[in-house]
């Protein structure tokens, strides 16, 4: 009975696998729309790493915030430099980093 309801619910690990490598490839390609908000372009990040963190993914902080730099159009490179330059990608939360970027907006 169980295993029927948890894959009714979460479907089977063929569907949960191809799920992930779907939001993985997604992941990867991900950057910042033209005319994007930093608000818009935060909801849609974070609702991607929360999709992946369900499936099993597992990510650093510094990896996150890699990501959101890379992401960013060409208009944000001196803000992109100044960020990479002062702060430990390390120890700086992913919610720091969009408050910067929305400060900067």
């Amino acid at each position: 009975m169980w295993d029927t309801l948890q894959v009714t619910h979460e479907g089977t690990s063929d569907v949960k696998r191809s799920r992930k490598h779907t939001l993985i490839r997604e992941y990867e390609l991900l950057r910042m729309n033209n005319g994007e908000s930093i608000s818009n372009f935060q909801k849609r990040f974070t609702h991607l790493i929360n999709h992946l963190v369900d499936l099993g993914r597992k990510f650093e902080e510094e990896e996150l915030n890699l990501k959101v730099l890379q992401c960013l159009d060409r208009s944000w490179q001196a803000k992109v430099t100044a960020i990479e330059e002062s702060k430990d990608l390390t120890s700086l939360t992913l919610a720091t980093l969009f408050r910067k970027l929305r400060e900067h907006e």
